[in-house]
């Protein structure tokens, strides 16, 4: 009889310090698996420039909010704004500015980021075709200068939605590339 209660106290304490392991082994790769979700959420998250605007985006539209995470010239010395122009149910424009009370006006502007429903009324997308991330065709229209820039704009369409990135006198290849930041 003790010989069978000490073999099952050895037997126990064998499992005891087996689950000891896993469990370790288990909590790391928990930790591990958050990390990585944590890592993978800050991957979609927007530009931080969006941050604050970004509750009402969610509270006034209903379409799929797209905004990018990469935005030239925001690493510079110079703060940028996102200041929303527009919301509604169907669509969103969103301005981007040097100034937090920029009004689109030449000095301040950077760009725009804009979305909207597409319908059976919206035109045809025009420009250079370019390609984007996911499959996605995008269209480029380069700025004109005259005594100031207008943008140049990339624009495509996604799941019945039309986005436009544009940035004043923007060349392609930054705005292929905050489209991309957008969509991936």
């Amino acid at each position: 009889m003790i010989l069978s209660i000490s073999y099952t106290s050895a037997v126990c304490a064998v499992f005891l310090l087996v689950s000891v392991g896993s469990f370790h082994t288990s909590a790391i790769a928990t930790v591990n698996n958050q990390s990585q979700l944590i890592a993978q959420q800050s991957k979609t998250q927007p530009h931080p420039v969006f941050k604050s605007i970004l509750p009402k985006l969610k509270q006034k539209t209903q379409i799929r909010i797209l905004l990018p995470k990469f935005i030239p010239e925001s690493d510079g010395e110079n703060p940028i704004y996102a200041i929303i122009e527009a919301a509604t149910q169907k669509k969103y424009e969103i301005l981007l500015g040097f100034s937090p009370d920029c009004t689109g006006g030449t000095a301040c502007r950077l760009g725009v980021v804009y979305a909207e429903a597409v319908t059976r009324k919206t035109p045809r997308l025009t420009g250079k075709p370019v390609s984007l991330a996911k499959g996605i065709t995008g269209y480029f229209v380069d700025s004109t200068c005259g005594a100031n820039c207008s943008d140049a704009t990339l624009t495509w369409r996604q799941q019945g939605v039309q986005y436009v990135v544009g940035l004043k006198a923007g060349d392609r290849t930054s705005l292929v590339k905050m489209a991309n930041s957008a969509i991936n």
